[in-house]
Formats: C-alpha cells, structure tokens, sequence
C-alpha cells in the first residue's frame, strides 16, 4: 500500500512536467533533485564501507554537469565541455584525497568513488535533462512519456508478476527478490506499453522501432537495476534510504532509469535528428 501511494503523490507531479512545455524548469527541477538526493545516498553508501568520497568534488561537478546538460542545444549536447568537467573531478579528486592525508592506503578508494558517483547517476541521468530542453516541445513531450511508461510499466508488471508467480531465482546472489517470471513479465509489459504508445500518442515512431527501443530497455533496466543491487550488497544495506515508503531510497527508484536516458537521449538524436 505505502508503495502505491508515495506513486500516487509523485507521478501527478512529473506527469504534469512532461505535458506541459512550459513546465520544462519543473521537470528539470524534479530530476535535479532526484539526483541530488541519489548522489547523497550513494556517498553515505560509501561511508557505510569506511570510504571518504570527497562531498564537494561531487557535488560542484554535479551542478556543472546540469548546467551543461540543461543549456543543451536542439539535439546535441557540449561533449567537450563534459570531459573538461570530468578531468577536473577527477584531478580534483585525487589532489583532495592526497591532501586530506592518512590512510593514504584508502587513497585510491576515495578518490574512485568520488568520481565514480558522478558519473554513474549525474551523468548518465543527465540525459534526461537534455532530452526535454534539447528536443522540440512535442517530440520531448513523447519521448519521455514513452520512456517513463515503458520503464514504469515494466518495473511494476515485474514486481507483482514475480510476487505472484515467481519461483525461479534470476540473480540470487545479488538480488534475491527477482525471479525469471517476473522479468518475463516485465518485457511483456515494456512490449505491450511501446505498442499502446505507438497508436495513443506516438505515431511518429514506427512499430518496429518502438518495440525494439522498449525491448533494450527492459534488459538494461534490469542490469541497472541488479546493479545497484550489487552496489547495496556491497555496503550492507537492504535500502540506499528510506525516504520513499514502499520504494526506500531515490537511487532504489532511478536505478533502471539511470542506464537507460543515455539509450534514450541517443536514440532520439540517431533518428529523429539524422
């Protein structure tokens, strides 16, 4: 119950961003902050395991990762000045560490980790924020309907169709929870969503192509998911937080997200700009 309702609240809210093209800044706003609060988590799953990711190296890289990601122009986004901001993290990262002194033995550690947790959510969530600023209002508009009820869909479909069915283990070392049945579920459902949208709202994307884009990123919404299954695992902790009811951490939600705006950012520019 507590799962669907914390849905019920949040998605009227990012429903309401996506449609309407003047509440572009909202929904920049609302992915801003998911991954601010993701980053968050993934510092204090560090912490967890005795490792000093550097606070301010993250987060300032983060801040001018969105910028660049949000000043995107139509279709493309300012690949030089993304690798300036990451060589800076990371030379910066690693001077902080080797100030900050002993253990020099965690040096390594720390300064990875820093730089590792910018590039797995800012970075590649970042795509998110370039797809709706970058891309015409309509087209923005459908691609991220798309892309959320896809991922949506399928994560929900593989949820309830493993508790009700499921009794073969899909990654039993790292995520208990998940079964085959359910990830069957899933692409059932991420299909049968691409096809609805097609014919509801997406004309401009043939069959085809809507069935295969939803298919890869079902498997890489799984792999994401797992992953950060891994990344928990690793820390010892069942949730990165508790501030979703239901869900537990922001990262626990966008973790299938995460691995797939890059697919879909890329997607878009390969077709719909070629």
């Amino acid at each position: 119950m507590a799962r669907v309702l914390t849905a019920a609240v949040l998605l009227p809210i990012l429903v309401v961003s996506i449609i309407f093209p003047k509440l572009a800044l909202l929904f920049v706003v609302l992915t801003g902050a998911a991954m601010v609060a993701a980053l968050v988590e993934f510092w204090l799953l560090a912490r967890k395991q005795q490792i000093r990711a550097d606070a301010a190296a993250m987060f300032l890289s983060a801040a001018a990762l969105l910028t660049v990601f949000y000043f995107a122009r139509p279709g493309f986004l300012d690949l030089l000045m993304i690798q300036i901001i990451l060589i800076l993290l990371t030379i910066g990262s690693l001077v902080a560490a080797m100030l900050r002194g002993a253990p020099f033995d965690r040096m390594i550690t720390s300064a990875g980790v820093t730089v590792l947790g910018v590039m797995y959510i800012v970075l590649l969530g970042g795509h998110l924020v370039a797809l709706r600023v970058g891309f015409a209002p309509q087209l923005s508009k459908h691609l991220l309907s798309f892309f959320f009820l896809v991922i949506m869909g399928s994560d929900s479909a593989a949820y309830y169709g493993g508790r009700a069915f499921g009794k073969h283990k899909l990654a039993p070392s790292v995520s208990p929870g998940k079964t085959w049945e359910g990830a069957v579920a899933g692409m059932l459902a991420s299909l049968l969503v691409a096809a609805g949208a097609h014919y509801w709202f997406f004309p401009e994307l043939p069959t085809r192509f809507a069935l295969a884009l939803a298919a890869v990123m079902n498997v890489i919404g799984v792999i994401g998911d797992l992953t950060e299954s891994a990344l928990k695992r690793s820390a010892g902790a069942k949730d990165t937080a508790k501030i979703l009811p239901g869900h537990g951490g922001v990262l626990d939600r966008i973790d299938s997200l995460l691995f797939n705006a890059p697919v879909i950012y890329y997607f878009a520019r390969l077709y719909f700009n070629s």
